[in-house]
């Protein structure tokens, strides 16, 4: 840790975040809004980087009849504040719809419409984003001993540019997670690509596809791939009876609710991973009730007429794929017997979620300063901190990552403008507290 003279400091920022998803385009507004309110002299300065050339939210998912899981109010401001010019309603006011999506009486809009919201508010706070900027290194600046700020280095192309931070906000989203040992490729694939592959197979005239998993984007998928190939059958492989319905209901939907993650911050460790296994069924591989009635339907109706297209193995596992250049051959076993059988497709699509990047995999030595329970995951206080060494003086925020300190909405979009403004509160709170009377370093951008 090497100590960077003033007079070679770069621009200071009171914050700088590292991805620009939903998350940290909330934490934009959230950010603009504060300083709107405040006005220049309490401003937070921000800066955010984002490898993607754009706004971009799971398009490789973005069906066009897919709907959300959660209701329109969980936007990116209205739990935080309900009378926000970037709300989901200013969106359909702006765009010439909001009598019509009253009318329509539904709380879930469609996904493509709510990508279209994110990106329509991303527009709006863009001043504060450089995309197709990938965060490469994060250094310490070390002065007599305490590390007050971070160097942050992001790269695009062949420029680099370093910005120094008082306060991160680490919002890097998930991985598309596959089995072990088996890798995506021409005729594998992760569900997340499904748009982005589908089209190489126009005109291809596929005969067979197989769906891994159990979850609601494999039920999407497999209904997709039904109707947009009326000739090839579809394969659902799952290891249970059947798809098991998502728990939506008012009272377990509570779990949500941003005073839950209160009471499970404060909750013993055993009493947490009870509240998980109680209500996981309300996220993890759970399927809206509709969909589920929709392809039993089409299968029962396809059994009655003889034409089957549509095919449920069940209690059994992909356990191996191999992948040739005409296709893919996949061996199913069953869980009950153990027997093993092959299905030969055009293309196998495993629809297996996703995994939280580590959150402190990009702060290199600054990484060692952090702190990690028994099991090795990262320490987070409430305001979604990270748990530092008393020398390192700037704030390192987690959105997302927080899953096992402050529950299930710890990477979802249910709590996402609530977060933001405890994240905010945090940083302002922290930062009078530092400064008392003293003058702010020449180059500072606030």
């Amino acid at each position: 840790m090497s100590q960077v003279l003033p007079g070679d400091a770069p621009l200071i920022h009171d914050l700088i975040g590292i991805g620009f998803g939903p998350s940290n385009v909330a934490m934009a507004i959230a950010l603009s809004e504060h300083n709107a309110r405040v006005g220049r002299q309490e401003a937070v300065t921000a800066h955010f980087f984002e490898r993607q050339a754009d706004f971009g939210w799971h398009r490789g998912m973005l069906i066009d009849d897919a709907t959300m899981q959660v209701s329109f109010l969980k936007d990116l401001v209205t739990l935080r504040n309900p009378a926000s010019e970037y709300s989901f309603l200013c969106y359909l006011q702006e765009r010439g719809r909001l009598v019509d999506f009253v009318n329509h009486k539904n709380l879930f809009p469609l996904r493509v419409e709510f990508h279209d919201y994110f990106e329509w508010a991303a527009a709006k706070v863009d001043d504060m984003v450089s995309y197709g900027h990938e965060v490469v290194a994060v250094e310490p600046v070390v002065r007599d001993g305490v590390i007050e700020y971070l160097d942050v280095t992001a790269r695009s192309g062949t420029e680099t540019v370093v910005h120094r931070a008082r306060n991160l906000v680490i919002g890097t989203g998930l991985r598309p997670l596959m089995p072990e040992g088996v890798e995506r490729g021409e005729r594998v694939w992760h569900n997340s690509e499904l748009l982005g592959k589908v089209g190489s197979l126009e005109g291809a005239d596929p005969s067979r596809f197989v769906v891994v998993g159990a979850g609601q984007s494999a039920a999407e998928n497999v209904a997709y791939l039904h109707r947009r190939f009326p000739e090839a059958e579809v394969v659902s492989v799952f290891s249970r009876y059947g798809y098991s319905p998502a728990d939506d209901s008012s009272f377990a939907n509570r779990i949500f609710d941003p005073t839950a993650v209160d009471e499970y911050f404060a909750a013993p460790e055993a009493v947490k991973r009870k509240l998980m296994d109680y209500h996981g069924n309300t996220n993890y591989s759970v399927v809206d009730i509709d969909l589920i009635d929709d392809l039993y339907r089409q299968a029962y109706q396809e059994k009655v007429l003889g034409t089957e297209r549509l095919r449920f193995v069940n209690v059994s596992r992909v356990t191996g794929v191999e992948e040739g250049p005409d296709g893919v051959r996949a061996t199913v076993t069953s869980l009950v017997t153990g027997e093993e059988s092959t299905l030969d497709a055009d293309v196998v699509v495993y629809a297996t979620g996703y995994s939280p990047a580590d959150p402190l995999g990009l702060l290199g030595p600054v990484a060692d300063r952090c702190h990690r329970d028994e099991h090795g995951r990262v320490r987070v206080a409430r305001d979604y901190r990270v748990t530092t060494d008393d020398a390192l003086r700037c704030g390192i925020y987690l959105q997302g990552g927080t899953e096992h300190t402050h529950g299930i909405t710890s990477a979802l979009l249910s709590n996402t403008a609530i977060r933001v403004g405890e994240i905010l509160d945090s940083i302002v709170d922290r930062d009078l507290k530092a400064a008392g009377d003293e003058a702010r370093p020449v180059g500072t951008a606030r």
